[in-house]
């Protein structure tokens, strides 16, 4: 992990030819020492549940889970005066590979480029923290969003998970959805079931962002249009069918999508903020999900069968997109509370 953020922060050799921005490398390096790991045979012998907790231990490290480290003195978290804020981000692995063995996920370039870093904001400086999670629906299911993020939202002062989303545009997700949709994962999984939390009989079918949208909205903070999203797909209470709802769920529906969808994406913002919501912070912690545009190749290489790894236009576009989202983040930590939605 942290060679990989020093790669892309332009510290150290870069080593290959891909540019240093490129969330790749991380993940195909993983993918790679996952696959020796689980054929390892050592000569003192290794058990299959000292395998699996070394799997594990590759999975939580290599993805920057157990390398959040936020300065001691927050503001408005028990310091005084405009000390410096801690921001918690989050980004995904590529995934729909099975279509495009070159993609890219700017979340995940997002999450690499900002790791570490310091945000100056007409508020004060803010230190960003990230990770990133996989594109797998059992991970979920076994509770690796709450196991990182529980620790670190009491001592936060935002955080917002962050995902590739719609073409051309940033999105900022107002409602998420307690639903699973189905689309196949990175191991060809498909789920299709409500979302699976610990106490699922408080469980609520809806959650929502406490991200300042309007003031996001309103920024000029790149060359993609950035939308405060409140369409939701909901069954009505008392209805059997799934019914589009442009400005957000009724009371006592039932969620098929939220603004974010029904993937893993809109289920990391669902998973985020509830756990927001059950330790108590829904009030004081400004948190939810930003979904970046479409990373897309160049004009001549979009055939995956031909094509090249990478192209100028493909990495200026992902450039534009990290360069975007530590804009709206700058933007996102230094609005006034009431702005929150």
């Amino acid at each position: 992990w942290r060679r990989a953020v020093d790669r892309v922060q332009g510290r150290g050799p870069a080593r290959g030819d891909l540019s240093r921005d490129d969330d790749r490398p991380l993940y195909w390096a993983r993918l790679a020492m996952t696959r020796e790991l689980r054929t390892w045979e050592p000569g003192f012998g290794l058990g299959e549940r000292q395998r699996a907790a070394l799997l594990a231990e590759l999975e939580r490290t290599s993805r920057g889970q157990s390398d959040l480290r936020l300065p001691r003195d927050g503001h408005g978290k028990g310091g005084g005066g405009k000390g410096v804020k801690r921001v918690l981000l989050t980004g995904f692995d590529p995934f729909t590979l099975d279509r495009d063995i070159r993609i890219s996920n700017p979340s995940g370039a997002v999450a690499l480029a900002l790791d570490g870093t310091v945000i100056d904001t007409p508020d004060g400086p803010a230190r960003v923290e990230t990770a990133v999670f996989p594109v797998r629906w059992e991970d979920f299911a076994q509770g690796v969003v709450e196991r990182a993020l529980r620790p670190y939202l009491p001592r936060v002062d935002l955080f917002t998970t962050v995902s590739q989303g719609r073409v051309g545009r940033f999105d900022v997700e107002r409602t998420n959805g307690a639903w699973r949709g189905g689309f196949p994962d990175n191991e060809n999984v498909s789920r299709t079931e409500t979302v699976p939390v610990a106490d699922p009989a408080s469980q609520p079918q809806w959650t929502t962002t406490t991200l300042p949208y309007a003031a996001i909205t309103a920024a000029d903070t790149g060359r993609f249009p950035v939308y405060d999203n409140t369409r939701v797909t909901e069954i009505p209470a008392g209805g059997t069918e799934a019914v589009v709802r442009p400005d957000g769920p009724t009371p006592g529906s039932t969620a098929r999508e939220g603004g974010g969808g029904n993937y893993l994406s809109n289920e990391i913002a669902y998973r985020a903020t509830l756990l927001r919501d059950r330790l108590g912070l829904h009030g004081t912690l400004p948190g939810g999900h930003v979904h970046t545009p479409v990373l897309r190749f160049g004009t001549g290489n979009t055939d995956p069968a031909t094509g090249a790894v990478t192209d100028p236009e493909f990495v200026r576009n992902r450039l534009d997109i990290v360069a975007q989202t530590r804009a709206i983040v700058a933007v996102a930590v230094s609005a006034p509370g009431p702005d929150r939605g």
